[in-house]
């Protein structure tokens, strides 16, 4: 058995989420595949994949291995260009990964500009507002804001952000400045569900949790169209304080009730690699890194 092809076969079942995708991407019948996988398994003496009629994944043992083989996988390819004397040029495919807005803002410029002096890679950015698995989407590198859960991923912290209720000051001159927390039941508010569906938000009040149980006028799934209703003067609306970094800048949101926000939420890069990530992922990396610290609406 050759040990590196099947390690190449395994890491493609993985990423392409079943035999019948692997194949297809490594251009070889079904029956190759399935039998590489079924002799890499036998050799090593344990199962690696849980195969099922409509899902193929990866057991634990399974991730484990599958984390080497991309990591020597990696270093091979690294070791080839350094020996043709390209090393110092990142080149391949990078996968990552963000919050939408966040993405649309802060991402994006940086992979722009990563894109731009690194004329060999290409990226693909996948911006939704839920934790994806890694494995599962092939990602290489992630932007999580909210703490983060114990896993294997490496994690390196770049900015905080508040979690802030604003308002357009037409809204607060017709309405009055909201100064408790009961104020808020006499206001209209608004409430995005992308991701927290609960109609209640939570706030901090001498030094307790305190959760409080809204009835908003206007609930909807994205932050774009919250932080537009609050600057049309609809109401108060609760969003991380990046999202609305530009309209407090500008006057046209006003945040109110600072003394009652929760502690500030962290943002942290991600990746699965360690301190020999692949060349194409250690330059995003750096860059994303330094942008991301030296961005003042995110620190």
């Amino acid at each position: 058995m050759d040990r590196l092809h099947a390690m190449k076969t395994f890491v493609a079942v993985v990423e392409s989420g079943g035999f019948t995708a692997a194949a297809r991407k490594l251009d070889v019948s079904l029956s190759v595949v399935s039998r590489i996988v079924t002799e890499l398994e036998a050799h090593l003496g344990v199962r690696l994949l849980t195969r099922t009629t409509r899902v193929v994944r990866p057991t634990d043992t399974g991730a484990a291995y599958f984390e080497n083989c991309k990591r020597i996988l990696g270093e091979i390819e690294e070791a080839d260009l350094a020996a043709a004397g390209t090393h110092a040029a990142p080149r391949g495919s990078l996968v990552v990964t963000a919050p939408v807005l966040f993405g649309a803002r802060h991402v994006t410029p940086i992979v722009v500009e990563y894109l731009q002096r690194y004329p060999e890679v290409d990226v693909h950015c996948v911006l939704v507002d839920r934790n994806i698995n890694f494995i599962d989407e092939g990602v290489d590198v992630g932007i999580r804001i909210g703490e983060l859960p114990s896993s294997t991923l490496q994690a390196i912290l770049v900015g905080r952000v508040r979690r802030v209720v604003c308002a357009a000051p037409a809204y607060l001159q017709r309405h009055g400045l909201p100064r408790t927390l009961d104020d808020l039941q006499r206001h209209t508010l608004i409430q995005t569900t992308g991701v927290n569906t609960l109609p209640e938000w939570r706030f901090m009040e001498q030094g307790e949790p305190r959760p409080l149980r809204i009835a908003p006028r206007l609930a909807t799934s994205t932050n774009d169209s919250a932080i537009s209703a609050a600057v049309a003067g609809l109401g108060l609306a609760r969003v991380l304080s990046y999202q609305v970094a530009a309209e407090l800048h500008d006057g046209r949101l006003r945040v109110v009730l600072a003394e009652y926000e929760p502690p500030p939420v962290p943002i942290h890069v991600i990746h699965r690699e360690g301190r020999h990530a692949m060349r194409k992922v250690r330059a995003f990396l750096d860059l994303a890194i330094d942008r991301l610290r030296a961005d003042q609406s995110l620190n």
